[in-house]
């Protein structure tokens, strides 16, 4: 579960919003209080690493021009060294790449941070997590993939909460600073039993943009994990 004391955080994803819409949508989550995104999720899809096309630097820098919350960019895209940099050098608060996409994470994760970011590392579901144990030190973040990159609106994949049990009693014992996000189904239906696997962040989607009022959406979710992280620690 989350550190004693840190609320869980919910991070709509824009790749259920209306895309032409965008400045509206990003303001929709902005209000204050337990209404209010913690970040805005931004999938960037190159149509090579997934087969999705969904869209690039310019966009997101208008949305950094429109919104005040932080933005969590989550790039499946091919050689991130070369395309990752400019996304933190733009603003990004986060900017998360895939494992699979890089011989050296490392590196990308050092060029993102010096350029202005924290840096995330992203997991397929059927990627094993120890491999990468020994370098989750130079990340900020480890996003957890609960569906295949690539698409919006799949179903949850629980085998993935081992992975993410895992990680949580490894961070635990060597006393890391890096906090768990996990991306893909999460809903009302899921999002508690992904806090009680030790999620600190749930991206959401159509959970959060595809309700009336998407605030009131981000506070009934806020609420199921905090009850769900309090069943855990008793």
């Amino acid at each position: 579960m989350c550190k004693a004391g840190t609320a869980p955080m919910i991070a709509p994803s824009i790749l259920s919003a209306d895309f032409a819409n965008l400045a509206a949508e990003a303001a929709a989550v902005a209000n204050a209080g337990p209404t209010r995104a913690d970040w805005l999720h931004v999938d960037v899809m190159d149509a090579h690493f997934v087969p999705n096309l969904t869209l690039g630097l310019p966009v997101v820098e208008s949305i950094l021009r429109s919104t005040d919350i932080p933005i969590d960019c989550h790039l499946m895209i091919e050689d991130p060294a070369r395309w990752a940099p400019p996304y933190a050098e733009a603003g990004a608060y986060n900017v998360t790449f895939h494992a699979e996409a890089t011989d050296d994470p490392i590196g990308v994760a050092r060029d993102i941070k010096a350029a202005g970011a924290k840096a995330g590392l992203s997991l397929k579901p059927g990627t094993a997590l120890e491999p990468y144990l020994e370098i989750l030190k130079s990340f900020d973040t480890l996003l957890i993939m609960s569906v295949e990159p690539g698409f919006g609106g799949q179903k949850f994949m629980p085998e993935v909460l081992a992975k993410a049990r895992a990680i949580r009693k490894y961070i635990d014992a060597e006393e890391l600073q890096l906090l768990v996000e996990i991306d893909g189904g999460i809903n009302a239906d899921t999002i508690e039993e992904a806090a009680e696997a030790g999620i600190d962040c749930f991206v959401a989607g159509s959970a959060v943009y595809g309700k009336g009022d998407p605030g009131d959406a981000i506070a009934a979710l806020r609420a199921q994990a905090t009850a769900a992280q309090e069943r855990v620690a008793g």
